[in-house]
């Protein structure tokens, strides 16, 4: 592995465009380093270079990690693999919510409290993701690593006592060497980065049928706004069928 790979697994830096390059040349030396839109010249709430390349690499990063959980979700669900057990004190079940379709429809299909609590889940990971409970010794965007996520395990900052955390809750990287470590990243950006055009392949074909073909007739056809966080059955939350009705109106293009 190369010096500098190594360098940003153990002691994490500011980085540059200029540190781009390299990086890029070891994730794919056939493509290289790709910007076709410039967002590595931009700067970020102006913020300066580094801290925008800072915030690009954790973004990427970050999403890459979330697509690849989304892309073998997908797949499960799309199959029929459920809880065998009730989702709510009222009776609906994890199997019912699976008997309506794809996962699509069975986002839209969840009880509206369920989607609030996923979505309060992930606001409180992504509290303490960005140093809000003082997890941070660094941020990614003023010299932190990209890619970082702080234990909660054991944290004195969290107040609810965690049995895992969130990024190797079994402890499995603790025993690999740095190389070992950089060599890993390496391959979680690229899986990552397949994974990201996955999903995105899977709602793409279920929107629109035929757009992706080797998906053709696997995935069916889906009515609803797959970028609408909440559906018709979330009617009675402020703001939603405001927000349905620009969908149905066309002032989202594409949707």
């Amino acid at each position: 592995m190369a010096p500098a790979a190594a360098l940003r697994s153990t002691a994490p830096v500011m980085e540059t465009k200029a540190d781009l390059v390299p990086l890029a040349e070891e994730l794919n030396p056939l493509v290289g380093f790709y910007d076709p839109i410039g967002l590595s010249d931009m700067d970020l709430w102006g913020k300066g270079e580094e801290a925008t390349i800072g915030w690009l690499r954790h973004a990427e990063i970050k999403h890459g990690r979330i697509a690849m959980f989304g892309f073998v979700g997908y797949i499960v669900q799309a199959n029929g693999v459920h809880w065998p057990w009730n989702l709510n004190l009222e009776g609906t079940s994890f199997a019912d919510i699976s008997a309506v379709g794809f996962p699509e429809s069975q986002w839209d299909a969840l009880p509206t409290v369920a989607k609030l609590q996923i979505f309060g889940a992930i606001g409180l990971l992504e509290y303490f993701g960005e140093g809000g409970a003082g997890t941070l010794d660094k941020h990614y965007m003023k010299g932190g690593k990209p890619g970082y996520y702080p234990p909660l395990k054991g944290s004195e900052t969290i107040p609810h006592p965690v049995p895992f955390n969130l990024f190797d809750p079994f402890g499995l990287s603790k025993s690999k060497t740095a190389e070992q470590k950089a060599k890993g990243l390496i391959t979680e950006i690229n899986n990552g980065r397949l994974a990201m055009i996955g999903i995105m392949g899977f709602v793409a074909s279920s929107k629109a049928p035929g757009t992706v073909p080797a998906l053709t007739g696997i995935i069916p056809a889906y009515e609803g706004q797959p970028m609408a966080p909440f559906s018709a059955v979330d009617s009675s939350l402020p703001f939603v069928p405001g927000m349905l009705d620009l969908f149905k109106s066309g002032s989202f293009p594409g949707f």
